[in-house]
């Protein structure tokens, strides 16, 4: 049963990851949001206070899936587990709290990682351990339908070689991997879609771009192209048998168990501070939420203050629900989408909200308020966008297939 206090054992996470985004993260924030591109040099510093994780409590390296001699595996029936996916959530939402940007653009805390500790074999793992994956999943012409890639990867003797390209890729400029999806038999559907790692300076794939973005401007968000890229056979991500046209892509699309309760956590972290702050501006203007009693007879400002937390509140629960399962080897599918649909849009909400609220104060760039909206839309856009959510937690309760429900 899942336990509502954060365990003794992961308090030490998260009260890091809360001193980092105190002391590392406000103090820059505006700094790399003016200057996009700009790698944060600060972030180096990080590395060595993280360096002592494991990889599956690594804060961007969550996994659900315990691997043959693994502690975790050998675990007695029945006994419950706060581990890895628990660990990131909490400090995920820490960071979140000091920003997004930059926390999107740690190193070795990027979204592939999640795909690696969620899919990879015991080879792979201690191969890529270590290492700053980003995500390569959406094209030109394939956004919300993962399925629709175009990519394709065919395997020629000891490589795979890659063509296509990939757009959206979060620090795909810094990191040292990119976990590209592509097909291997376009012609066969879901099914064939796998991930593949690529390492930086692979022949054959080359940076097109840097987009100018709304928000998270200290992230580098990268398009690239793959020109007949040849990677080793091994890098194909997982088992042999994965590499079968026919089967797999439950495999693959199980990497969203795991980053989406991540990507919630980041929407949590930047309402709470929009939150906190707002409480501050309304307690200067003597408007101090009632607890307890009508909440309806105080101001319009008090009565949206509490509204709004109660918001988060359980958009904080069913995302650490989300976590605990997959710590549990609980399938998690329902409510990773319903963690991500739930704080990404109430996250956006909030932190909109508060900029009305705080007046031109909060539109100014004397404030972070108008930052932190700016920052939390993209939240409810990557990973799957709040209609994909709302469609896979459709398909999960009425047990319909997509096609059905439209």
């Amino acid at each position: 049963m899942i336990d509502l206090e954060i365990p003794k054992k992961l308090r030490p996470i998260a009260e890091l990851a809360s001193a980092v985004a105190a002391g590392y993260f406000r103090p820059i924030s505006r700094k790399y949001d003016r200057a996009e591109h700009t790698y944060p040099k600060e972030l180096d510093l990080l590395q060595a206070a993280f360096a002592g994780l494991s990889n599956t409590d690594r804060l961007g390296g969550a996994g659900a899936a315990a691997t043959a001699g693994s502690k975790d595996a050998a675990r007695a029936p029945g006994e419950v587990v706060n581990g890895g996916n628990m660990s990131t959530v909490l400090g995920i939402t820490e960071l979140a709290w000091g920003d997004v940007g930059l926390l999107l653009t740690m190193p070795g805390q990027g979204l592939g990682n999640a795909a690696i500790a969620a899919v990879a074999n015991e080879e792979q793992r201690a191969r890529f351990g270590g290492k700053w994956a980003a995500m390569a999943i959406t094209e030109p012409e394939a956004g919300s339908d993962s399925a629709a890639i175009r990519t394709t990867a065919r395997l020629d003797g000891e490589h795979w070689v890659l063509n296509g390209e990939k757009i959206y890729v979060t620090c795909g400029e810094r990191a040292d991997l990119i976990v590209v999806w592509a097909s291997i038999a376009p012609d066969r559907g879901r099914a064939a879609i796998k991930s593949f790692v690529v390492e930086r300076g692979a022949p054959g794939m080359q940076l097109l771009r840097l987009d100018k973005k709304m928000g998270i401007r200290a992230s580098d968000t990268a398009v690239i192209a793959f020109d007949d890229c040849r990677i080793p056979r091994a890098n194909l991500l997982g088992s042999e048998e994965i590499a079968s046209a026919t089967k797999g892509f439950a495999g693959v699309m199980k990497t969203f168990d795991n980053t989406r309760p991540m990507v919630a956590a980041m929407a949590i972290g930047v309402a709470r501070a929009a939150l906190e702050r707002l409480r501050e501006l309304l307690a200067k203007a003597d408007l101090a939420p009632r607890y307890g009693g009508a909440i309806h007879a105080g101001a319009h400002a008090e009565v949206e203050l509490v509204r709004m937390e109660a918001e988060l509140e359980a958009a904080r629960l069913i995302t650490l629900k989300a976590a605990w399962m997959a710590d549990n080897r609980v399938p998690n599918s329902l409510e990773a989408s319903m963690s991500k649909a739930k704080a990404a849009r109430v996250g956006n909400a909030i932190t909109l909200r508060a900029v009305e609220l705080a007046g031109a104060l909060g539109y100014g760039e004397d404030e972070l308020l108008e930052k932190w909206a700016r920052d939390s839309k993209i939240l409810d856009i990557f990973e799957g966008t709040q209609q994909i959510q709302m469609l896979v937690v459709a398909r999960r309760l009425l047990g319909k297939r997509s096609s059905e429900l439209r």
